[in-house]
């Protein structure tokens, strides 16, 4: 099943299983993701913009093209890829909501870029000839093709909007030459940072130009002969340890590897290569179930911004970069499309959920960069219009190194475009939120249905039939965690277990068909690998990871320190009254242990079986980890001891 070329989708593989149903034939109504991508349209854009500007970045531009020489260079060496990320979600979000003053500074910024570029096509703030140093002198930390890959992930969203324009123009121009320039010998290398491998792909299919590809084929097929400089945790920062055909694991750098396997996969499907495929889905498998945090946040180490070996999933230090997850559904999605396995859509619900909703406040001008699982002291707290350099902050209005502002609102301005799919005459909920899905099967026979629900609140998806011709396939998925799902179809009762769930037949116009998801919370034990979690339970409900918050500003809060979950009681649901944007909070029962050995001076003594510790009976609130440091300095679990 294949997709129109210009089709309103971050991802048009050539061939696949399942083929994606464009932005512009779902319409997110009222919900949790149409709240979020209207506080996207409405406030994150305009605020990366002007952040964008406050920080120096468009000046790079006006500095490389020689119309500001006097103006001091700021930023540093990947800034351009912010401005065409973001340059990405405005294509997004114009193509479903056009808005004539957005366009015009579309327009404005295109004009900057493009001023920037030289006479042979290339384009880069950085290495220009207004920049600091010379072409392709430092791939390995230069990211110079690196930021060309989201130039071309802009022009792609905007050729997918039908557009044509200078920004596309100036795109394939820096393809052209970067292509020319790679044939010629001149440059040696990938970039250090994968990026341009998957931008190139798109680019390819966007275009019809299969030159971009057969590029993207060369720099995958040569990484991996530790060609790059040593770095500190060794040549899997750059995913250039080994190739990736005998990889058996994601390692390294973790953005830097969702990127460069988003492309592999790419390059697999569109040239049948399915032992290639085979390969990066079994890397996907292993680092889901070795090195994936309870959010599906990845990446354990600071150092390097690196998975850690497998189980070593600690929850205080795990680094859980935004960026990571925005390119974790990047690949679950791709390989969604090209296998049609429902696991896939499972972990792109838990990242959605857990990792890309908790990054920006509820207000729109703050943003987390990592995601810790634990703060048993509150984070460092950034002051109002400070761009701290340092990552592991409470949320900030910007940051020195803002990859992930800009990831989170093309993420947003995507969206819907990781709704559903269609493959011959069936389509397939992925994703579920109210709203409206209209798309052609492959027959060319028109579909439109409506969605009613309060998920993720509420466990039950309502759909009605609007428009339809003949018998066809509704496919719904039934998420791994919802054991005891049931599906009612004018009436008919069905119970179904996680996976996807189907109905063929000629449907009618008052058919109504009801998923029942259940919503009962849920403890969840960890692995007994996991060292650093042994003891410990965590609190699921739907798609939602909950944790406990104790405010530094509430005198009745509870030490969390001291806080011993009882399993034995059951976890109770209860209206979210404090917090904006939740409708369920929980309760759960326990004790808090006496602090018997505050006095010591060595914190370790001989075990004795007649010892035992006081406890106090206590109940603490559980939110959503999304929402947590939303009302002010706290600390937080994800994981709690048990008693």
């Amino acid at each position: 099943m294949t997709t129109s070329l210009n089709s309103l989708t971050p991802v048009c593989p050539t061939h696949g299983v399942l083929s994606p149903v464009p932005g512009t034939g779902v319409q997110l109504s009222d919900g949790f993701w149409n709240t979020r991508r209207q506080l996207n349209t409405d406030r994150l854009l305009d605020h990366c913009d002007t952040w964008i500007d406050r920080m120096g970045w468009y000046d790079a531009f006006r500095v490389a093209s020689g119309q500001a020489p006097d103006r001091t260079f700021k930023g540093k060496l990947f800034t351009d890829a912010d401005v065409y990320k973001l340059m990405e979600a405005l294509a997004w979000d114009l193509a479903q909501r056009p808005d004539p003053a957005r366009e015009q500074r579309f327009a404005e910024i295109t004009e900057l870029i493009a001023a920037a570029q030289e006479d042979d096509g290339y384009l880069n703030t950085f290495y220009g000839p207004q920049g600091r140093d010379a072409r392709y002198t430092d791939l390995a930390h230069g990211h110079e093709l690196y930021c060309a890959g989201h130039l071309f992930q802009a022009a792609v969203a905007r050729l997918r909007a039908g557009k044509d324009d200078k920004l596309v123009s100036t795109a394939i121009a820096l393809a052209d030459r970067l292509y020319e320039d790679y044939a010629a010998g001149l440059i040696a290398s990938s970039d250090g940072h994968p990026e341009i491998e998957v931008g190139l792909i798109e680019l390819a299919r966007a275009t019809g130009d299969d030159r971009y590809r057969d590029f993207a084929k060369q720099l995958i097929e040569t990484r991996g002969h530790q060609t790059f400089e040593h770095h500190a945790i060794g040549h899997e920062y750059y995913l250039d340890d080994i190739p990736v055909r005998d990889a058996e694991v994601l390692r390294g750098h973790v953005v830097r590897a969702m990127y460069l396997t988003a492309a592999v996969v790419d390059l697999a499907t569109d040239t049948d290569d399915a032992p290639l495929l085979e390969t990066v889905q079994k890397q996907w498998e292993n680092t889901w179930a070795r090195r994936t945090h309870i959010t599906g946040g990845m990446g354990t180490r600071h150092l390097g911004e690196s998975f850690g070996s497998d189980f070593e999933l600690t929850p205080d230090r795990a680094y859980n970069e935004t960026c990571g997850a925005v390119g974790a559904i990047m690949v679950a999605w791709r390989l969604l499309l090209a296998t049609g396995e429902s696991h896939y859509a499972d972990a792109i619900e838990r990242l959605l959920y857990n990792m890309v909703a908790t990054s920006p406040n509820a207000e729109g001008d703050r943003f987390f960069y990592v995601n810790p699982l634990l703060a048993r002291e509150p984070a460092i707290a950034v002051e109002e219009n400070e761009a701290p350099f340092r990552k592991d902050t409470q949320r900030a209005n910007w940051f020195w190194v803002a990859c992930c502002p800009t990831n989170v609102v093309r993420m947003l301005a995507s969206l819907p475009a990781y709704f559903a799919t269609v493959d011959g005459s069936a389509l397939t909920l992925q994703q579920y939120s109210a709203g409206k899905i209209e798309t052609l099967l492959e027959d060319g026979r028109t579909i439109r249905l409506a969605v009613t629900t309060e998920y993720p609140w509420d466990g039950t998806i309502r759909l009605g039939i609007l428009e339809t011709t003949g018998e066809w396939t509704l496919r719904l998925r039934v998420p791994e965690w919802a054991h005891g799902a049931h599906l009612t179809v004018n009436g008919e009762r069905e119970d179904v277990p996680p996976g996807y769930t189907s109905s063929t037949r000629t449907w009618n116009a008052d058919d109504e068909v009801v998923l029942h998801l259940p919503m009962k919370p849920r403890v969840v034990v960890p692995d007994d690998r996991i060292n650093a979690l042994r003891g410990t339970v965590a609190v699921e409900r739907g798609p939602l990871v909950y944790c406990v918050e104790s405010l530094t500003s509430d005198p009745d809060a509870v030490d969390l320190d001291r806080f011993r979950l009882n399993v034995a009681h059951d976890i109770e649901e209860r209206p979210a009254h404090n917090l904006s944007d939740v409708a369920v909070a929980l309760r759960a029962r326990g004790v808090l242990a006496d602090e018997t050995y505050t006095d010591q001076n060595w914190p370790y003594q001989q075990a004795s079986s007649t010892d035992s510790v006081a406890t106090t009976e206590a109940v603490v609130e559980l939110i959503p980890y999304y929402a947590w440091s939303n009302r002010g300095s706290s600390t937080m679990r994800v994981w709690i001891p048990t008693l």
